[in-house]
């Protein structure tokens, strides 16, 4: 997964690299800045709901001269085309495969440093993003969360500005999607989404890299995950958006996915979506079976009721009505 998540990163930041040449050649729409806000239901324990409402504005990369220099952000899957997508998880597969042979000379981030912030803390995502950054050569900077405290101690644009002029890259681990958009307007170098409570772009692309290595393709299989409709789902979505499978979110009553991000997704005409509350149907015939943790971090207080709200939404290998599927289970990173 670490080399899967650096080649994702060696993607965006290679406008400047022969090998992946073909990325800065892509024009980058006008992308919509999204706005959330936080709601709760007169239920207890509550969920926290997470709404998106689009402003369009122009992207970052066109307001601080990064689209000059032909540099790009990796916070949306949306952002980039099917081809630019696809190229990255080729590329992903090579760089691993390269590194598992030992081979220790190809170093595209050598002489280079990536800050790491991380306002929400994860084993998983540090160990993978620092350990594979140093494999390409770069050397990343951990920052905690008392290290900065965004929006707290400094402003996020100022956070980005200063980082920028250190750094050749900043991946961010945060909790409000506004802060990793504010980052990404501010910053002048490219910035990666390494989680916000809306979207967790890099951790879909890893697990596409996954049912790819053993599926031998991504396009046309039918995934399907069982769950909350959480962040995981919202780029489940958006990457069936740009690359056409068979997606299907089986969920309780009231743990649906944004409704706009399915709309857009299906609207996209570019695969088959599904919403449903049940999820013995869903797995049938199912390729790939995909789950997460019923209570993520921020939602430990909700534990128990999501225990109660979630039996019947296990993946038990046994009970599956398809038994050639890949099954994947995300932990709580």
């Amino acid at each position: 997964m670490a080399t899967g998540i650096a080649s994702n990163i060696s993607a965006v930041v290679s406008s400047k690299s022969d090998e992946l040449s073909s990325l800065s050649s892509i024009s980058r729409p006008v992308r919509c800045i999204r706005r959330f806000s936080c709601a709760s239901s007169s239920t207890a324990p509550s969920r926290r709901r997470i709404s998106c409402q689009a402003v369009c504005s122009e992207p970052s990369s066109y307001v601080n001269g990064k689209a000059k220099a032909g540099l790009k952000d990796f916070i949306h899957i949306t952002d980039f085309d099917k081809s630019t997508i696809l190229n990255i998880l080729d590329r992903a597969k090579e760089v691993k495969a390269l590194l598992k042979s030992g081979e220790r000379t190809y170093l595209p981030f050598k002489g280079k440093t990536m800050a790491m912030i991380f306002a929400k803390p994860s084993m998983r995502t540090r160990v993978s993003f620092e350990t594979g950054f140093h494999l390409l050569g770069g050397h990343a900077l951990y920052l905690g969360p008392n290290d900065i405290q965004m929006g707290k101690r400094e402003e996020t644009r100022d956070v980005a500005r200063v980082l920028s002029r250190y750094n050749d890259i900043i991946m961010a681990r945060v909790f409000a999607h506004q802060d990793i958009l504010d980052l990404a307007r501010y910053s002048s170098v490219p910035v990666i989404n390494g989680l916000t409570d809306y979207n967790h772009p890099c951790q879909i692309m890893a697990d596409a890299l996954t049912i790819i290595e053993h599926r031998g393709r991504l396009e046309g299989s039918k995934v399907v995950y069982v769950g909350d409709g959480n962040n995981i789902v919202h780029s489940w979505l958006m990457l069936a958006s740009v690359v056409p499978f068979h997606f299907v979110c089986a969920c309780p009553k009231g743990f649906e996915p944004e409704a706009a991000t399915t709309e857009r997704a299906i609207k996209s005409g570019v695969s088959k979506i599904e919403v449903t509350n049940d999820p013995k149907e869903a797995v049938k015939g199912a390729d790939v079976v995909y789950s997460d943790v019923w209570a993520s971090m921020g939602q430990k207080e909700e534990a128990e009721y999501r225990r109660k709200v979630f039996q019947g939404f296990q993946v038990c290998i046994a009970s599956l009505h398809s038994n050639h599927c890949v099954h994947i289970y995300e932990l709580c990173a």
